[in-house]
């Protein structure tokens, strides 16, 4: 884990992860601008709007919604939403990511056409980015324009055979993730599930009239983050690290 405090390793609270988000304001074939559209397997994500305007376009066994986004909007959904963002000017948004932010360190599969979410090998040399810095910037959009396809082709099979439309693309993700859920795990004990041991132990203490921990208690900071303007899924991050990545 990583150095917080003063000698102290910790998480942050509820063993979430942040990171600031710039959606790309880069117009995709549709004419809309925005991100990646893609599904988390094991993790929940929300969304703080800080600036701008736009919409997040959401699909998953109940459906396709798009909710539109404006400062201070707060949105949230549960894994198995396949998920992309519409920038519609100056969209800006704080992430908040269950499990230290793993959302942005492996639980994600982008919707891409099936022919690409064969294997483990054939997604990644389809998702793997290219170049340093703004180099980077074309393969970033070469891979949101080929996720599109695939959530175009998944969003009209729904209209014509409902949840089961999503079934194939789900069986498929979770193969290419399977071998990344041993560090997965880890990142769960040490932080989320850690954490509500650690409630748990504060709770019995304050049962039996004793509190222990308060005696422990300090100040935390990330003080800037660890990577600013890397490219995302979504747009461009500043990352804060909060934890081991895998």
């Amino acid at each position: 884990m990583c150095e917080y405090g003063p000698g102290t390793a910790t998480a942050l609270p509820g063993g979430i992860g942040i990171s600031l988000l710039k959606v790309y304001d880069i117009e995709a074939p549709d004419g809309l601008a925005g991100g990646t559209p893609h599904v988390h397997l094991a993790c929940s994500e929300g969304y703080y709007v800080i600036a701008g305007s736009g919409a997040v376009q959401t699909l998953n066994p109940k459906g396709f919604t798009e909710t539109p986004l404006q400062a201070g909007t707060v949105v949230w959904f549960d894994p198995g939403t396949i998920h992309r963002l519409v920038n519609g000017g100056g969209l800006q948004i704080l992430t908040l990511m269950s499990n230290s932010g793993l959302p942005e360190a492996g639980d994600a599969v982008l919707t891409l056409p099936p022919e690409h979410l064969a294997d483990r090998e054939t997604y990644l040399k389809a998702t793997t980015l290219t170049g340093e810095g703004e180099a980077r910037t074309p393969s970033a959009m070469a891979r949101r324009d080929l996720a599109l396809q695939g959530f175009a082709s998944l969003r009209a099979a729904y209209d014509a055979d409902g949840p089961a439309a999503l079934e194939a693309f789900y069986e498929a993700a979770v193969r290419i993730v399977r071998p990344q859920l041993g560090d997965w795990r880890r990142r769960w004990e040490q932080g989320a599930r850690r954490l509500a041991d650690e409630t748990g132990a504060a709770l019995d203490a304050l049962e039996a009239g004793k509190a222990p921990h308060l005696q422990t208690a300090e100040l935390h900071q990330i003080p800037a983050p660890t990577e600013l303007g890397r490219h995302g899924m979504c747009g461009r991050l500043d990352v804060y690290d909060v934890g081991d990545r895998p």
